[in-house]
Protein backbone atom coordinates (compact mmCIF):
# COMPACT_ATOMS: atom_id res chain seq x y z
CA UNK A 1 0.00 0.00 0.00
CA UNK A 2 1.42 3.35 -1.05
CA UNK A 3 1.74 5.88 1.77
CA UNK A 4 -0.45 8.95 1.57
CA UNK A 5 1.39 12.27 1.39
CA UNK A 6 0.34 13.74 4.75
CA UNK A 7 1.79 15.09 7.99
CA UNK A 8 0.11 13.88 11.21
CA UNK A 9 0.79 15.45 14.62
CA UNK A 10 0.16 13.40 17.81
CA UNK A 11 0.05 15.25 21.16
CA UNK A 12 0.01 13.17 24.36
CA UNK A 13 2.02 13.17 27.61
CA UNK A 14 2.22 9.36 27.62
CA UNK A 15 5.34 8.25 25.70
CA UNK A 16 3.90 4.75 25.19
CA UNK A 17 0.82 6.22 23.51
CA UNK A 18 3.01 8.39 21.28
CA UNK A 19 5.18 5.44 20.30
CA UNK A 20 2.38 3.00 19.47
CA UNK A 21 0.30 5.58 17.56
CA UNK A 22 3.32 6.75 15.58
CA UNK A 23 4.43 3.21 14.64
CA UNK A 24 0.93 2.32 13.41
CA UNK A 25 0.21 5.55 11.50
CA UNK A 26 3.68 5.64 9.93
CA UNK A 27 2.60 2.64 7.86
CA UNK A 28 0.02 4.78 6.05
CA UNK A 29 1.26 8.39 6.11
CA UNK A 30 4.58 9.85 5.00
CA UNK A 31 5.26 11.95 8.11
CA UNK A 32 4.15 11.48 11.73
CA UNK A 33 5.37 13.86 14.45
CA UNK A 34 4.92 13.61 18.23
CA UNK A 35 4.76 16.17 21.05
CA UNK A 36 4.59 15.31 24.75
CA UNK A 37 4.13 18.92 25.88
CA UNK A 38 1.00 20.76 24.64
CA UNK A 39 2.68 24.14 25.20
CA UNK A 40 4.79 23.40 22.10
CA UNK A 41 1.80 22.88 19.80
CA UNK A 42 1.38 26.44 18.51
CA UNK A 43 5.09 26.90 17.80
CA UNK A 44 5.16 23.58 15.95
CA UNK A 45 2.11 24.46 13.83
CA UNK A 46 3.53 27.87 12.95
CA UNK A 47 6.66 26.21 11.57
CA UNK A 48 5.22 23.05 9.98
CA UNK A 49 2.38 22.21 7.63
CA UNK A 50 0.17 19.63 9.33
CA UNK A 51 -2.83 17.82 7.86
CA UNK A 52 -4.41 16.43 11.05
CA UNK A 53 -3.86 16.49 14.84
CA UNK A 54 -4.44 13.67 17.33
CA UNK A 55 -4.91 15.42 20.68
CA UNK A 56 -5.20 13.90 24.17
CA UNK A 57 -7.84 15.43 26.45
CA UNK A 58 -5.88 15.35 29.73
CA UNK A 59 -2.33 16.51 30.42
CA UNK A 60 -2.19 17.59 34.08
CA UNK A 61 -1.95 14.86 36.68
CA UNK A 62 -5.00 14.65 38.88
CA UNK A 63 -7.21 16.42 36.33
CA UNK A 64 -9.41 14.15 34.23
CA UNK A 65 -12.24 16.45 33.19
CA UNK A 66 -10.92 16.89 29.64
CA UNK A 67 -10.63 20.67 29.93
CA UNK A 68 -6.97 20.60 28.88
CA UNK A 69 -7.87 19.05 25.56
CA UNK A 70 -10.74 21.48 24.98
CA UNK A 71 -8.48 24.43 25.79
CA UNK A 72 -5.72 23.36 23.40
CA UNK A 73 -8.27 22.48 20.72
CA UNK A 74 -9.55 26.07 20.81
CA UNK A 75 -5.97 27.40 20.71
CA UNK A 76 -5.27 25.31 17.62
CA UNK A 77 -8.52 26.42 15.99
CA UNK A 78 -7.57 30.06 16.58
CA UNK A 79 -4.31 29.50 14.69
CA UNK A 80 -5.59 26.98 12.10
CA UNK A 81 -9.42 27.14 11.91
CA UNK A 82 -9.72 24.45 9.22
CA UNK A 83 -7.24 21.95 10.71
CA UNK A 84 -9.02 18.67 11.66
CA UNK A 85 -8.51 17.66 15.31
CA UNK A 86 -9.19 14.13 16.59
CA UNK A 87 -9.52 13.89 20.38
CA UNK A 88 -8.17 10.87 22.25
CA UNK A 89 -10.29 10.10 25.27
CA UNK A 90 -11.08 7.49 27.93
CA UNK A 91 -14.51 5.88 28.31
CA UNK A 92 -15.59 8.23 31.09
CA UNK A 93 -15.05 11.27 28.90
CA UNK A 94 -17.21 10.19 25.97
CA UNK A 95 -20.00 12.65 26.79
CA UNK A 96 -17.43 15.46 26.96
CA UNK A 97 -15.90 14.33 23.67
CA UNK A 98 -19.32 14.42 21.98
CA UNK A 99 -19.72 17.98 23.22
CA UNK A 100 -16.30 18.74 21.74
CA UNK A 101 -17.51 17.54 18.35
CA UNK A 102 -20.14 20.26 18.46
CA UNK A 103 -17.36 22.80 19.07
CA UNK A 104 -15.17 21.85 16.14
CA UNK A 105 -13.44 18.49 16.75
CA UNK A 106 -13.59 16.23 13.70
CA UNK A 107 -13.74 12.93 15.64
CA UNK A 108 -12.77 11.20 18.89
CA UNK A 109 -10.91 7.95 19.54
CA UNK A 110 -11.40 5.81 22.66
CA UNK A 111 -8.34 4.55 24.53
CA UNK A 112 -7.27 1.82 24.11
CA UNK A 113 -8.08 2.21 20.44
CA UNK A 114 -8.77 -0.18 17.63
CA UNK A 115 -6.01 0.25 15.05
CA UNK A 116 -8.35 0.08 12.07
CA UNK A 117 -10.64 2.71 13.61
CA UNK A 118 -7.63 4.93 14.32
CA UNK A 119 -6.45 4.70 10.72
CA UNK A 120 -9.93 5.31 9.31
CA UNK A 121 -10.45 8.38 11.49
CA UNK A 122 -7.05 9.92 10.65
CA UNK A 123 -7.39 9.12 6.94
CA UNK A 124 -10.80 10.84 6.81
CA UNK A 125 -9.36 13.85 8.66
CA UNK A 126 -6.54 14.11 6.09
CA UNK A 127 -9.05 14.04 3.22
CA UNK A 128 -11.09 16.78 4.93
CA UNK A 129 -7.93 18.83 5.49
CA UNK A 130 -6.94 18.62 1.83
CA UNK A 131 -10.42 19.58 0.72
CA UNK A 132 -10.45 22.58 3.07
CA UNK A 133 -7.05 23.76 1.84
CA UNK A 134 -8.11 23.46 -1.75
CA UNK A 135 -11.37 25.32 -1.13
CA UNK A 136 -9.51 28.12 0.65
CA UNK A 137 -6.91 28.46 -2.06
CA UNK A 138 -9.27 28.13 -4.99
CA UNK A 139 -12.53 29.46 -3.60
CA UNK A 140 -12.95 31.64 -6.68
CA UNK A 141 -12.04 28.92 -9.15
CA UNK A 142 -15.61 28.73 -10.48
CA UNK A 143 -15.68 32.47 -11.17
CA UNK A 144 -14.27 33.24 -14.58
CA UNK A 145 -11.63 35.93 -14.48
CA UNK A 146 -12.36 37.01 -18.05
CA UNK A 147 -16.01 36.96 -19.06
CA UNK A 148 -15.20 37.70 -22.70
CA UNK A 149 -17.71 37.38 -25.48
CA UNK A 150 -17.24 33.90 -26.97
CA UNK A 151 -19.99 34.03 -29.59
CA UNK A 152 -18.58 34.41 -33.09
CA UNK A 153 -19.80 35.06 -36.63
CA UNK A 154 -16.36 34.43 -38.13
CA UNK A 155 -15.98 31.14 -40.06
CA UNK A 156 -12.31 30.94 -38.99
CA UNK A 157 -13.18 31.39 -35.32
CA UNK A 158 -16.20 29.08 -35.54
CA UNK A 159 -13.87 26.31 -36.69
CA UNK A 160 -11.63 26.93 -33.66
CA UNK A 161 -14.62 26.85 -31.30
CA UNK A 162 -15.80 23.56 -32.85
CA UNK A 163 -12.34 22.08 -32.26
CA UNK A 164 -12.40 23.32 -28.66
CA UNK A 165 -15.75 21.60 -28.10
CA UNK A 166 -14.25 18.30 -29.24
CA UNK A 167 -10.93 18.52 -27.41
CA UNK A 168 -12.33 19.78 -24.09
CA UNK A 169 -13.83 16.42 -23.19
CA UNK A 170 -10.39 14.78 -23.38
CA UNK A 171 -7.20 15.16 -21.35
CA UNK A 172 -5.09 15.76 -24.45
CA UNK A 173 -2.37 18.42 -24.33
CA UNK A 174 -3.47 21.51 -26.25
CA UNK A 175 -1.21 24.14 -27.85
CA UNK A 176 -2.84 27.51 -28.57
CA UNK A 177 -1.04 29.59 -31.20
CA UNK A 178 -1.82 33.19 -32.07
CA UNK A 179 -0.74 36.80 -31.85
CA UNK A 180 -0.74 38.70 -28.58
CA UNK A 181 -4.20 39.82 -27.55
CA UNK A 182 -6.17 37.18 -29.48
CA UNK A 183 -7.65 35.69 -26.31
CA UNK A 184 -5.52 32.60 -25.73
CA UNK A 185 -5.97 32.85 -21.95
CA UNK A 186 -9.75 33.13 -22.31
CA UNK A 187 -9.90 30.12 -24.62
CA UNK A 188 -7.69 28.06 -22.29
CA UNK A 189 -10.06 28.86 -19.44
CA UNK A 190 -13.00 27.99 -21.70
CA UNK A 191 -11.48 24.56 -22.43
CA UNK A 192 -11.17 24.00 -18.69
CA UNK A 193 -14.78 25.07 -18.08
CA UNK A 194 -16.02 22.58 -20.68
CA UNK A 195 -13.94 19.71 -19.30
CA UNK A 196 -14.66 17.22 -16.51
CA UNK A 197 -12.08 19.11 -14.43
CA UNK A 198 -14.18 22.29 -14.35
CA UNK A 199 -14.75 22.14 -10.57
CA UNK A 200 -11.02 21.81 -9.92
CA UNK A 201 -8.30 24.53 -10.06
CA UNK A 202 -7.39 26.37 -13.25
CA UNK A 203 -3.82 27.58 -12.76
CA UNK A 204 -2.31 30.15 -15.11
CA UNK A 205 1.50 30.33 -15.19
CA UNK A 206 3.09 33.05 -17.32
CA UNK A 207 6.48 31.61 -18.20
CA UNK A 208 7.46 34.83 -19.94
CA UNK A 209 7.30 36.87 -16.73
CA UNK A 210 8.79 34.17 -14.47
CA UNK A 211 12.49 34.68 -13.78
CA UNK A 212 14.82 31.71 -14.29
CA UNK A 213 15.80 31.85 -10.60
CA UNK A 214 12.20 31.28 -9.50
CA UNK A 215 11.19 28.79 -12.19
CA UNK A 216 11.73 25.58 -10.21
CA UNK A 217 10.57 26.85 -6.81
CA UNK A 218 7.38 28.43 -8.20
CA UNK A 219 6.42 25.48 -10.40
CA UNK A 220 7.69 22.53 -8.34
CA UNK A 221 7.76 23.89 -4.78
CA UNK A 222 10.43 23.20 -2.18
CA UNK A 223 11.12 21.46 1.11
CA UNK A 224 11.82 23.38 4.30
CA UNK A 225 15.55 24.14 4.52
CA UNK A 226 16.20 23.53 0.80
CA UNK A 227 17.70 27.04 0.59
CA UNK A 228 18.16 30.10 2.79
CA UNK A 229 14.62 31.49 2.63
CA UNK A 230 12.83 28.13 2.63
CA UNK A 231 11.34 28.46 6.13
CA UNK A 232 8.58 25.90 5.54
CA UNK A 233 7.45 23.32 3.01
CA UNK A 234 5.95 24.96 -0.08
CA UNK A 235 3.76 23.29 -2.70
CA UNK A 236 4.42 24.73 -6.15
CA UNK A 237 1.79 26.01 -8.56
CA UNK A 238 1.60 22.77 -10.51
CA UNK A 239 1.11 20.66 -7.38
CA UNK A 240 -1.66 23.04 -6.27
CA UNK A 241 -3.45 22.34 -9.56
CA UNK A 242 -3.93 18.67 -8.69
CA UNK A 243 -6.94 17.22 -10.59
CA UNK A 244 -7.31 20.52 -12.46
CA UNK A 245 -5.76 22.31 -15.44
CA UNK A 246 -2.37 24.00 -15.78
CA UNK A 247 -2.15 26.73 -18.43
CA UNK A 248 1.50 27.40 -19.32
CA UNK A 249 1.52 30.70 -21.20
CA UNK A 250 4.41 32.10 -23.29
CA UNK A 251 6.03 28.67 -23.53
CA UNK A 252 8.03 29.82 -26.55
CA UNK A 253 10.10 32.07 -24.31
CA UNK A 254 11.30 29.29 -22.01
CA UNK A 255 15.13 28.88 -22.04
CA UNK A 256 16.50 25.58 -23.35
CA UNK A 257 17.86 24.31 -20.03
CA UNK A 258 14.43 24.79 -18.41
CA UNK A 259 12.68 23.13 -21.34
CA UNK A 260 14.36 19.86 -20.32
CA UNK A 261 12.85 20.03 -16.82
CA UNK A 262 9.43 20.84 -18.22
CA UNK A 263 9.60 17.98 -20.73
CA UNK A 264 10.36 15.50 -17.92
CA UNK A 265 7.40 16.82 -15.91
CA UNK A 266 4.93 16.59 -18.80
CA UNK A 267 6.17 13.22 -19.95
CA UNK A 268 6.36 11.42 -16.60
CA UNK A 269 3.59 13.27 -14.73
CA UNK A 270 5.85 13.34 -11.66
CA UNK A 271 7.58 16.14 -9.79
CA UNK A 272 9.98 16.51 -6.91
CA UNK A 273 10.08 19.59 -4.74
CA UNK A 274 13.46 21.30 -4.44
CA UNK A 275 15.37 19.58 -1.62
CA UNK A 276 13.30 16.38 -1.84
CA UNK A 277 14.27 13.07 -3.39
CA UNK A 278 10.80 11.53 -3.44
CA UNK A 279 8.59 11.95 -6.50
CA UNK A 280 4.96 13.05 -6.37
CA UNK A 281 2.48 11.72 -8.91
CA UNK A 282 0.50 14.37 -10.80
CA UNK A 283 -3.01 14.32 -12.17
CA UNK A 284 -3.30 17.54 -14.19
CA UNK A 285 -4.25 18.56 -17.71
CA UNK A 286 -1.81 20.81 -19.61
CA UNK A 287 -2.68 23.63 -22.00
CA UNK A 288 0.10 25.68 -23.61
CA UNK A 289 0.16 28.97 -25.51
CA UNK A 290 2.63 31.11 -27.42
CA UNK A 291 2.80 33.75 -30.12
CA UNK A 292 6.13 32.28 -31.26
CA UNK A 293 6.57 30.27 -34.46
CA UNK A 294 7.64 27.09 -32.69
CA UNK A 295 8.50 25.20 -35.88
CA UNK A 296 10.96 27.95 -36.74
CA UNK A 297 12.27 27.95 -33.17
CA UNK A 298 12.85 24.18 -33.42
CA UNK A 299 14.70 24.60 -36.74
CA UNK A 300 16.90 27.29 -35.13
CA UNK A 301 17.58 25.04 -32.08
CA UNK A 302 15.85 27.51 -29.74
CA UNK A 303 13.12 25.04 -28.82
CA UNK A 304 13.41 21.31 -28.17
CA UNK A 305 11.84 19.18 -30.89
CA UNK A 306 10.77 16.48 -28.39
CA UNK A 307 9.06 19.10 -26.19
CA UNK A 308 7.29 20.58 -29.23
CA UNK A 309 5.83 17.20 -30.19
CA UNK A 310 4.90 16.50 -26.57
CA UNK A 311 2.87 19.71 -26.12
CA UNK A 312 1.02 19.87 -29.43
CA UNK A 313 -1.19 16.79 -29.30
CA UNK A 314 -3.87 19.21 -30.49
CA UNK A 315 -2.73 22.48 -32.05
CA UNK A 316 -5.22 25.34 -32.41
CA UNK A 317 -4.41 28.48 -34.40
CA UNK A 318 -6.35 31.46 -33.06
CA UNK A 319 -7.14 33.98 -35.84
CA UNK A 320 -6.20 37.63 -35.35
CA UNK A 321 -8.98 40.20 -35.00
CA UNK A 322 -8.34 41.53 -38.53
CA UNK A 323 -9.13 37.99 -39.75
CA UNK A 324 -12.47 37.98 -37.97
CA UNK A 325 -13.90 41.39 -38.85
CA UNK A 326 -17.42 39.97 -38.44
CA UNK A 327 -16.86 39.86 -34.66
CA UNK A 328 -15.58 43.40 -34.12
CA UNK A 329 -18.99 45.00 -33.57
CA UNK A 330 -20.08 42.20 -31.20
CA UNK A 331 -16.91 42.47 -29.16
CA UNK A 332 -17.11 46.27 -29.13
CA UNK A 333 -20.71 46.09 -27.83
CA UNK A 334 -19.62 43.68 -25.13
CA UNK A 335 -16.78 45.94 -23.95
CA UNK A 336 -19.02 48.99 -24.15
CA UNK A 337 -21.62 47.39 -21.84
CA UNK A 338 -18.87 46.35 -19.46
CA UNK A 339 -17.39 49.84 -19.16
CA UNK A 340 -20.74 51.65 -19.17
CA UNK A 341 -21.51 49.82 -15.93
CA UNK A 342 -18.04 50.28 -14.51
CA UNK A 343 -17.94 54.04 -15.14
CA UNK A 344 -21.69 54.72 -14.65
CA UNK A 345 -22.45 56.01 -18.15
CA UNK A 346 -25.54 54.00 -19.16
CA UNK A 347 -26.58 56.16 -22.15
CA UNK A 348 -23.51 55.65 -24.35
CA UNK A 349 -24.03 53.72 -27.60
CA UNK A 350 -22.22 52.69 -30.77
CA UNK A 351 -23.79 53.94 -34.01
CA UNK A 352 -23.13 52.70 -37.56
CA UNK A 353 -20.45 55.33 -38.25
CA UNK A 354 -18.49 54.35 -35.14
CA UNK A 355 -18.77 50.65 -35.96
CA UNK A 356 -17.53 51.34 -39.48
CA UNK A 357 -14.54 53.18 -38.01
CA UNK A 358 -13.78 50.20 -35.79
CA UNK A 359 -13.99 47.67 -38.63
CA UNK A 360 -11.66 49.69 -40.88
CA UNK A 361 -8.79 49.62 -38.41
CA UNK A 362 -6.25 46.75 -38.54
CA UNK A 363 -6.05 46.14 -34.74
CA UNK A 364 -2.43 44.96 -34.45
CA UNK A 365 -3.03 44.49 -30.71
CA UNK A 366 -6.13 42.39 -31.44
CA UNK A 367 -8.93 41.99 -28.84
CA UNK A 368 -6.82 43.47 -26.04
CA UNK A 369 -6.29 46.65 -28.07
CA UNK A 370 -10.02 46.88 -28.84
CA UNK A 371 -10.78 46.43 -25.14
CA UNK A 372 -8.44 49.29 -24.16
CA UNK A 373 -9.79 51.49 -26.97
CA UNK A 374 -13.39 51.15 -25.80
CA UNK A 375 -12.43 51.70 -22.15
CA UNK A 376 -10.53 54.91 -22.96
CA UNK A 377 -13.41 56.11 -25.11
CA UNK A 378 -15.97 55.55 -22.35
CA UNK A 379 -13.80 57.28 -19.74
CA UNK A 380 -13.24 60.39 -21.86
CA UNK A 381 -16.75 60.66 -23.34
CA UNK A 382 -19.49 62.77 -21.79
CA UNK A 383 -22.60 61.18 -20.30
CA UNK A 384 -24.65 61.14 -23.54
CA UNK A 385 -22.36 60.80 -26.57
CA UNK A 386 -19.65 58.22 -27.13
CA UNK A 387 -16.48 59.77 -28.49
CA UNK A 388 -14.44 57.01 -30.11
CA UNK A 389 -10.73 57.41 -29.40
CA UNK A 390 -9.10 55.19 -32.02
CA UNK A 391 -5.47 54.06 -31.78
CA UNK A 392 -3.01 55.90 -34.00
CA UNK A 393 -2.50 54.54 -37.50
CA UNK A 394 0.99 53.65 -38.65
CA UNK A 395 1.13 56.78 -40.82
CA UNK A 396 0.56 59.06 -37.85
CA UNK A 397 3.11 57.08 -35.83
CA UNK A 398 5.72 57.95 -38.44
CA UNK A 399 5.02 61.66 -38.04
CA UNK A 400 6.97 63.38 -35.28
CA UNK A 401 4.72 66.08 -33.90
CA UNK A 402 7.14 67.24 -31.21
CA UNK A 403 10.19 66.01 -29.34
CA UNK A 404 8.35 64.87 -26.23
CA UNK A 405 10.32 61.85 -24.93
CA UNK A 406 7.29 59.96 -23.60
CA UNK A 407 5.41 60.35 -26.89
CA UNK A 408 8.40 59.07 -28.84
CA UNK A 409 8.86 56.18 -26.39
CA UNK A 410 5.26 55.04 -26.92
CA UNK A 411 5.65 55.26 -30.71
CA UNK A 412 8.87 53.22 -30.67
CA UNK A 413 7.36 50.54 -28.45
CA UNK A 414 4.32 50.25 -30.75
CA UNK A 415 6.57 49.97 -33.82
CA UNK A 416 8.77 47.33 -32.17
CA UNK A 417 5.75 45.25 -31.12
CA UNK A 418 4.25 45.51 -34.58
CA UNK A 419 7.56 44.64 -36.26
CA UNK A 420 7.91 41.48 -34.20
CA UNK A 421 4.18 40.60 -34.30
CA UNK A 422 3.74 41.05 -30.56
CA UNK A 423 6.75 38.93 -29.51
CA UNK A 424 7.82 40.56 -26.23
CA UNK A 425 11.30 39.03 -26.14
CA UNK A 426 12.26 40.13 -29.66
CA UNK A 427 10.70 43.58 -29.25
CA UNK A 428 12.55 44.11 -25.96
CA UNK A 429 15.83 43.03 -27.57
CA UNK A 430 15.26 45.40 -30.49
CA UNK A 431 14.57 48.29 -28.09
CA UNK A 432 17.54 47.46 -25.87
CA UNK A 433 15.30 46.73 -22.89
CA UNK A 434 14.74 43.77 -20.59
CA UNK A 435 11.41 41.94 -20.84
CA UNK A 436 10.41 43.26 -17.42
CA UNK A 437 11.24 46.86 -18.44
CA UNK A 438 9.20 46.51 -21.64
CA UNK A 439 6.22 45.07 -19.71
CA UNK A 440 6.32 48.06 -17.35
CA UNK A 441 6.30 50.52 -20.24
CA UNK A 442 3.48 48.65 -22.00
CA UNK A 443 1.42 48.86 -18.80
CA UNK A 444 2.26 52.56 -18.53
CA UNK A 445 1.00 53.27 -22.07
CA UNK A 446 -1.88 50.74 -21.78
CA UNK A 447 -0.58 48.66 -24.70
Amino acid sequence: MRKKEAHILIVDDDEDILFSARVWLKKFFTEVSCLSQPKNILKFLSEQQVDAVLLDMNFRKGFENGQDGLYWMQEIKTLEPQLPIILMTAYGEVELAVEALKNGASDFILKPWNNEKLYASVNLAVDISRKNKKLNQWENVSIKTNQYQLETQSPAMQEVMDQIERVSATDANVLLLGENGTGKYVLAEHIHELSERKNQPFVHIDLGSLSENLFESELFGYKKGAFTDAHQDYAGKIENAENGTVFLDEIGNLPLHLQTKLLSLIQNRKLSRIGESKERLLDVRFIFATNENLKKAVAENRFRKDLYYRINTVELNIPSLRERIEDISTLADYFLEKYKQKYHKPDLALNENLISELTHYSWPGNIRELDHCIERSVILSNEKNLKLLMPQDEESENTIVNLNIEEMEEILIKKALKKHRGNISLAAEDLGLSRAALYRRMEKFEL
